[in-house]
């Protein structure tokens, strides 16, 4: 029997995928626990549809991100530090900090997305990267100045 899973069932299908299962398999286990449905033409064209949709929301996404990309390179982040001898600061600059600078200046940014190769203990310039998307990498630069 031909199904088109609604779900992901490990070793059998992934959601979306048409498949070619056993007839007392798909009626016992993958059609009455929800995670598939009997192949029609009806079905198909359903799920041709949902995908088109998702594929377009997707495609909005990675255009507003984008969008936000071209804003965020734009603009550099400045933070006033204490530092000893040598440049290094007492402390170090948190994603939490960045998050928290950004949110002032209008970017919901979760601290999570936000990633640095190195430390940002010494004074100078520093490539912080943004995801914003799986598909869309910001890089700012932040900047440690002397208090």
């Amino acid at each position: 029997m031909k199904v088109i899973f609604l779900k992901d069932v490990k070793g059998q299908g992934k959601k979306d995928e048409i498949k070619e299962v056993k007839d007392g398999y798909a009626q016992n286990y993958l059609i009455k626990n929800g995670y598939a449905i009997k192949y029609t033409n009806r079905g198909n064209e359903i799920l041709t549809n949902q995908i088109n949709d998702r594929n377009k929301k997707e495609e909005l996404k990675i255009k507003e991100c984008n969008n936000i990309k071209e804003k965020l390179e734009k603009s550099n982040i400045t933070f006033k530090v204490k530092s000893g001898i040598g440049g290094k600061a007492f402390g170090v600059i948190s994603t939490k900090q960045i998050s928290e600078e950004l949110n002032k200046r209008g970017y919901k940014i979760d601290k999570k997305k936000i990633s640095c190769d190195v430390s940002l203990s010494s004074l100078g310039s520093y490539e912080v990267k943004i995801e914003l998307h799986p598909k869309v990498v910001a890089k700012i630069k932040v900047n440690l100045i002397k208090e």
